[in-house]
């Protein structure tokens, strides 16, 4: 049981999408444990999609994020920053049981919700690591860990699975994230943009330059300088890349292979960059094995994914037939649902 996070820096990989429909089928498929999402994108897409969908899920949210307490995560952010150096203890207070308000999702699913207050408050995150205690930088970068280890304490557990959905920018938030993580989903599209962005990550996370000599991001300079741990690359997905169009899909696996080619040389370079899994399992001694473990592809579901995602009901449990989405009857196929279904069970299989 670990913490992840999944994040890009880039936005519309399908981030939030996919860590609503992983943390679902993990919760589902792991009765027995605690599971936990927190929410540290502004556009709170991943709680809206937990707590009911587009309609019923963006109400709960409003009204969760306007009461006088907000139970979000910007009210738990709201308290660190008057206390930023001493943990209150109080990230239990933020925690949300998904399941009492929307059914489709098991009970022993939680969520720190998402609020778009975080942007409002990003300056101030940001001013508490300087001035301060000469360490000031790391223990603001360690608010997001305090907070689950508080909500753990108050499940009388010392471990749980953690879900963190990131700000595609690389933003304190995201910084933040990352001290908290122990593994590292990276969402991708097939297209340039992401290629760059993949190497964006490994560049702002582990140092890993195209040109000798070029400057190294703030917080991996940090993170050495204070010896902090960073989450290691549990796995590469190719989000909703299956097109009906041959033509597109041969153009679009031929960038999936180059962005394989582009962590497969990080890995040849750094290797303790990567979790190897399953536990036990011997590290990849070629280019194909590396693949196998770390390389997955969600197949798009078209119209089965906007109702899943619209009406809060995960892909995996999600029924073939008419469903009534922003009051339109909507008719979902099972064809859809084959095509998606059957790649998020088994990448899910997979997280430990």
């Amino acid at each position: 049981m670990a913490v992840y996070a999944v994040w890009n820096n880039k936005g519309g990989v399908g981030k939030s999408y996919l860590t609503f429909q992983i943390a679902a089928e993990y919760a589902k498929t792991h009765p027995d444990q605690q599971v936990l999402v927190v929410d540290l994108c502004p556009q709170a897409n991943a709680s809206s999609m937990l707590l009911g969908g587009i309609i019923d899920g963006e109400d709960r949210l409003t009204k969760i994020a306007g009461r006088a307490s907000r139970k979000t995560i910007a009210g738990y952010i709201d308290e660190r920053i008057r206390s930023p150096y001493v943990s209150p203890k109080a990230g239990s207070n933020y925690v949300t049981n998904v399941n009492r308000y929307n059914d489709q999702v098991s009970p022993n699913l939680h969520l720190v919700v998402g609020d778009e207050s975080l942007e409002i408050q990003t300056s101030r995150v940001s001013n508490a690591t300087n001035p301060g205690p000469t360490d000031a930088w790391r223990i603001v970068h360690g608010w997001i860990s305090d907070l689950i280890s508080d909500i753990r304490e108050s499940w009388n557990i010392t471990d749980s699975t953690v879900f963190i959905d990131c700000n595609p920018s690389f933003s304190i938030y995201t910084e933040l994230a990352m001290s908290a993580s122990d593994r590292l989903i990276i969402p991708f599209s097939a297209d340039g943009s992401s290629k760059r962005a993949v190497r964006a990550v490994l560049a702002l996370l582990y140092g890993v330059t195209r040109v000798p000599g070029a400057e190294q991001s703030e917080f991996f300079l940090n993170t050495q300088r204070f010896r902090m741990s960073v989450p290691r690359i549990y796995s590469y997905v190719g989000n909703r890349l299956t097109q009906m169009n041959l033509g597109a899909a041969k153009a679009f696996k031929t960038v999936v292979l180059e962005i394989g080619k582009e962590i497969w040389d990080v890995w040849r370079q750094s290797p303790n960059n990567f979790a190897i899994h399953p536990a036990g399992e011997p590290a990849p001694r070629n280019s194909v094995e590396f693949r196998r473990m770390f390389q997955v592809e969600i197949n798009d579901a078209n119209t089965a994914s906007v109702v899943s995602s619209g009406l809060g009901i995960p892909i995996t449990t999600l029924a073939s037939g008419t469903k009534i989405l922003a009051g339109r009857r909507i008719m979902v196929n099972q064809s859809q649902l084959d095509r998606q279904q059957p790649n998020l069970r088994k990448f899910v299989r997979t997280i430990e």
